[in-house]
C-alpha cells in the first residue's frame, strides 16, 4: 500500500513538474516575443526602464521555471533526493519572489492611474523630438494604438506648439490619422489634421485604448500567475512527501 502510494506521489510530482515546465516555456516565449515584437511594442519596452527590465525578469523567471520543472521531472522519476531537495528549494524561493512582487505591484498600483500619466505627458513631453527618450516612446504608443494623449487631444493645450503651427493647441504629427498604423505609415492628410479638422485626427484617449486592449490579457495574466503559484504550492508539497517517503 505503501509503495502504491509513493508510486502514486511520483507520477503526480512528475504531472505537476511538467506544468511548471511548460508555464517556463510560456513565459520565456512571451519574454522573448516583447523584445523582439517588429510591431513597435519593443521599441516602447526598450525606451522604458521600468518595462525593459520586466521583459528581462519575465525572461529569467521563464528560464528558471523551464530548468526547474525539468530538474523535477527528473528527480521525481529517478527518485534522486538531492535533486527533489534541491528544486524543493528553488522553488521556495521562486515562490517567495513571486509573491513579493505582486505584493509590490498592489501597493504601487496608484502610479497606474490616469492621472498620473496625464502629468507625466504634460511636463514631460517634447512633441517631435524622438532624441528625447520620453517623447519617442509617447510618440510611438500613440501611432501603434492609433490614439492622442492620455484623455484625447486636449491633454496637448498646455505644452508649447511647434513653430509652424498657427494653433497653440496643435496636436502632434503622432495623433494623425495613417493608413498604416506604424512609424512608417503614411499621414492621411498631414495639413488638415494639424490644422485641427477632427476627421483627420485619432480623438481618443491612449489610457482608455490602451485598457480596452490589454483587459482580456490581464485577466489572463492573472489567472495564469495564480495557477502557477497554485502549482508551485502543490509541487514543493508533493516534492517534500516524496522526499521523505524515499528510503
Amino acid at each position: 500500500m505503501e509503495g502504491d502510494c509513493l508510486s502514486c506521489m511520483k507520477y503526480l510530482m512528475f504531472l505537476f513538474n511538467f506544468f511548471i515546465f511548460l508555464g517556463g516555456a510560456c513565459l520565456l516565449g512571451v519574454g522573448i516575443w516583447v523584445i523582439v515584437d517588429p510591431t513597435g511594442f519593443r521599441e516602447i519596452v526598450a525606451a522604458n526602464p521600468l518595462l525593459f527590465t520586466g521583459a528581462y525578469i519575465m525572461l529569467a523567471m521563464g528560464a528558471m521555471l523551464f530548468l526547474l520543472g525539468f530538474l523535477g521531472c527528473c528527480g521525481a522519476i529517478r527518485e534522486n533526493k538531492c535533486l527533489l531537495l534541491f528544486f524543493f528549494m528553488f522553488i521556495l524561493l521562486i515562490f517567495l519572489a513571486e509573491l513579493s512582487a505582486a505584493i509590490l505591484a498592489f501597493i504601487f498600483r496608484e502610479n497606474l492611474t490616469r492621472e498620473f500619466f496625464t502629468k507625466e505627458l504634460k511636463k514631460h513631453y517634447l512633441r517631435n523630438n524622438d532624441t528625447d527618450v520620453f517623447s519617442s516612446t509617447w510618440n510611438s504608443v500613440m501611432i501603434t494604438f492609433a490614439c492622442c494623449g492620455v484623455n484625447g487631444p486636449e491633454d496637448f493645450e498646455a505644452i508649447p506648439h511647434l513653430p509652424y503651427s498657427s494653433l497653440e493647441n496643435a496636436i502632434p504629427e503622432a495623433c494623425c490619422q495613417r493608413e498604416l498604423q506604424s512609424r512608417e505609415g503614411m499621414i492621411v492628410n498631414k495639413e488638415a489634421c494639424l490644422a485641427g479638422i477632427e476627421r483627420f485626427q485619432n480623438r481618443q484617449g491612449c489610457y482608455t485604448v490602451i485598457l480596452n486592449s490589454f483587459e482580456t490579457y490581464v485577466y489572463l495574466a492573472g489567472a495564469l500567475a495564480i495557477g502557477v503559484l497554485a502549482i508551485e504550492l502543490f509541487a514543493m508539497i508533493f516534492a517534500m512527501c516524496l522526499f521523505r517517503g524515499i528510503q
